[in-house]
């Protein structure tokens, strides 16, 4: 039964989604730090340059820097947020010239001043601050000494850059997905239409439509299209073979229907008694024959047609010498030396459906009972091989020409011979059975001129105890 277990198109929206959003993921990360390292570049040159400002600004009475900070050292810093604005000179001596940071310069940052600017994040009065420092020579001033500038301020307007520059970036991410998802489902659906297509093209197709499907089919759908059209190929296969087998059956039945019919006519015509009793006894061998023919084609279409049942554990030496022994009491073999040869000692099991075994063993005896003559000697068997197990029957009969073994095995084929009571069905179901149990069936002429039948079936050895 077939259900419907999602859609393609879910499932490739579902992975182009998971994959788009751990992308879109990395990009956001990153559009946020990127937005966080511009903003503080752009506040820390502001820092830079207030501090360089305020360094131009000093002057040097009595040999001491006299610092007046310059407007334009805090327009620089100026924001729209208010920040707050921090500053110190500190001179050569470690002492502050002037500033607001309250002797809030370590020495450790004073001294990593000396070497190369430097660039902190700190608190500061409950606050957090962004604080540059660098030391500057006093080359070309009265003094020689060397001055330290520390510029600093908060972290809002810093802040509120990064923001807006985040959410432009998130602007045209948010704009991009929708896109990207306009143009994913535009992508899929015309990703889909090659199913499309030939779903309609199958829908189109009459019931009793099998030839091969004629459509061209992007690669990935070349194995299902190749195989509806070996799918296609057995149907008519088998349509073919039930033609046939139709055909043959209708032909072997209209035989002896009309042979009784001709016989009754002429019974009828008659008014002698014994021509009557013989008529009947006709009749009579004449719909035994019909009887046992349409028994062998129900037979037939119940093993080609039916579903596979449970198997059993079979002991097909047993199987086999009951069901010799059945056959060598009934009419048919009285005039034949029907045996058995001599069987293994131990059980021979096999996992099979009871019923066909016999059905296939009761038609080997059939057809050689019906195709030799009167006196001819039918031996069956057991050979065991490590995994498998051959059930053969052989006789001393004429047997068949080299050409027509590999066709005694079609329904109605008889060997071309029209002078025994067979109907050419007892090899086809034999064949039916063995490929039923995965076995395989090889025809051949036996040593003494006659035919050799083997059928090789798979071996299942009893569980230890």
């Amino acid at each position: 039964m077939i259900t419907i277990h999602g859609t393609l198109k879910f499932r490739l929206a579902l992975w182009l989604l998971v994959t788009v959003s751990g992308l879109g993921i990395f990009l956001l990360i990153e559009a946020y730090t990127s937005a966080h390292r511009a903003a503080d570049r752009a506040f820390d040159s502001q820092l830079e340059a207030a501090g360089l400002t305020i360094a131009e600004a000093i002057q040097w009475q009595d040999g001491q820097p006299v610092v007046e900070i310059p407007a334009a050292a805090f327009q620089i810093l100026a924001t729209n947020q208010q920040e707050r604005v921090f500053y110190a000179v500190i001179d050569a001596t470690g002492q502050e010239v002037t500033g607001n940071l309250k002797s809030s310069v370590r020495p450790t940052w004073r001294r990593e001043a000396k070497q190369h600017p430097v660039w902190l994040s700190i608190p500061y009065d409950d606050v957090a601050i962004r604080l540059h420092g660098r030391e500057l020579d006093s080359a070309g001033w009265e003094s020689q000494e060397p001055v330290q500038i520390w510029v600093g301020h908060t972290l809002s307007g810093r802040q509120a850059l990064a923001n807006q520059l985040f959410e432009r970036s998130l602007t045209r991410f948010l704009l991009m997905v929708l896109l990207a998802s306009l143009l994913m489902m535009l992508a899929i659906k015309t990703a889909l239409r090659p199913i499309r297509r030939l779903r309609h093209l199958l829908r189109r197709r009459e019931a009793d439509d099998i030839s091969p499907l004629n459509a061209q089919v992007p690669a990935e759908l070349y194995d299902l299209a190749e195989t509806l059209n070996s799918l296609f190929a057995r149907q008519r296969e088998g349509r073919d073979a039930l033609l046939r087998l139709t055909a043959d059956a209708s032909h072997q039945l209209k035989t002896p229907l009309a042979g009784l019919q001709n016989t009754s006519e002429l019974a009828l015509q008659s008014d002698n008694p014994e021509q009557w009793y013989q008529a009947l006894q006709r009749v009579h061998e004449s719909a035994a024959r019909t009887s046992r023919l349409a028994n062998q084609l129900l037979s037939l279409a119940r093993l080609r047609h039916a579903s596979a049942q449970m198997l059993e554990r079979l002991d097909l030496k047993t199987t086999l010498r009951d069901c010799v022994m059945e056959w060598a009491e009934r009419d048919i073999a009285q005039h034949h030396d029907l045996g058995l040869a001599p069987l293994p000692a131990s059980p021979v099991t096999i996992k099979a459906e009871p019923w066909a075994i016999r059905e296939m063993i009761g038609n080997l005896i059939d057809n050689a009972l019906r195709h030799t003559p009167q006196g001819s000697e039918i031996t069956l068997g057991l050979e065991c091989g490590i995994d498998e197990v051959t059930l053969f029957i052989e006789d001393n009969g004429p047997g068949v020409s080299e050409a027509m073994l590999d066709r005694l095995h079609h329904p109605f084929e008889r060997a071309g011979r029209q002078d025994t009571l067979g109907s050419g069905l007892g090899l086809a179901i034999v064949d039916s059975i063995v490929r039923r149990h995965e076995g395989s069936l090889r025809v051949q002429r036996s040593s003494t001129s006659g035919l050799y039948v083997g059928i090789h079936l798979p071996l299942t050895y009893p569980s230890p105890t």
